[in-house]
């Protein structure tokens, strides 16, 4: 059994770049950043279960509803698969948050909530006006 020991926030001040650090059939983990305040992604969604824990900044977190959720350091956000979502980086600096969700990293969907459709499965043009809506981050 291979046990790996890392500190996540090191590693993100390091790389400042989303990054799989764990993958396996079951679960896939990941760091996750939105360097400049502003920075969002698209309403979406993914099949399965998924957390972000946030490790540095402000992350709200919008809802189809209106809605919205603030994550500061400590935090964590328990996401059932299918629920939509957007991030974004409400701090005045980088945002820094870990995620896990079921399943491997590769069989992931990112479900976008206007067309319903996996961003995956789409053009690059496709992807690059869903995402110039939303993220602007890296």
């Amino acid at each position: 059994m291979a046990i790996r020991v890392l500190h996540a926030l090191n590693r993100l001040h390091e790389t400042k770049k989303r990054e799989v650090i764990h993958n396996t059939p079951r679960i896939h983990t990941w760091l996750h950043t939105y360097p400049k305040p502003g920075d969002k992604d698209d309403m979406h969604c993914h099949p399965g279960d998924q957390t972000f824990f946030c490790l540095e900044g402000e992350c709200t977190m919008h809802l189809p509803d209106g809605r919205a959720e603030v994550m500061t350091p400590g935090m964590i956000a328990l996401i059932h698969g299918g629920d939509f979502y957007q991030l974004e980086n409400t701090g005045d600096g980088p945002m820094y948050l870990i995620g896990h969700r079921t399943g491997r990293s590769e069989d992931n969907k990112h479900i976008n909530y206007d067309t319903r459709k996996d961003l995956n499965e789409l053009s690059v043009e496709e992807r690059d006006k869903i995402r110039d809506n939303g993220r602007t981050a890296t």
